[in-house]
């Protein structure tokens, strides 16, 4: 259960990490949009799929996430995978909130709605 702890909290540190990484000038663009797209979905306040579907729900916490931040730690650049853990781990100490994705919340309800509509049409036809 200790090591499964561990890795919740390393996989927290390496997200935040990628919200640094998100806004450090020497990013590339190609790890800057990936950067974007899992930390827009990471801090989402809701989950593409809600926790409360058995088994389902959490395969995005578990397998989307954790992938996403395993490829980006790939692609950025040493100093500025550096620079981000910096002030990640500052960011920590400082015990400041986790920051909410107000376009991951977006992305998911237009993804939401667009799945609602097509149920819909499907249905009615």
């Amino acid at each position: 259960m200790d090591r499964l702890k561990a890795w919740a909290q390393a996989l927290k540190r390496d997200v935040m990490t990628l919200w640094f990484v998100l806004k450090h000038p020497d990013t590339p663009w190609y790890a800057r949009a990936l950067a974007a797209i899992i930390t827009a979905y990471a801090l989402s306040p809701i989950d593409l799929i809600p926790d409360f579907i058995p088994v389902i729900g959490y395969l995005d916490d578990l397998i989307i996430v954790p992938a996403g931040v395993w490829l980006l730690l790939r692609i950025v650049p040493a100093q500025v995978l550096a620079d981000s853990r910096a002030q990640s781990e500052q960011w920590f100490r400082d015990q400041k909130e986790k920051p909410r994705s107000s376009i991951g919340l977006a992305i998911i309800l237009a993804l939401w709605g667009v799945a609602a509509w097509a149920a819909y049409r499907a249905i009615a036809d």
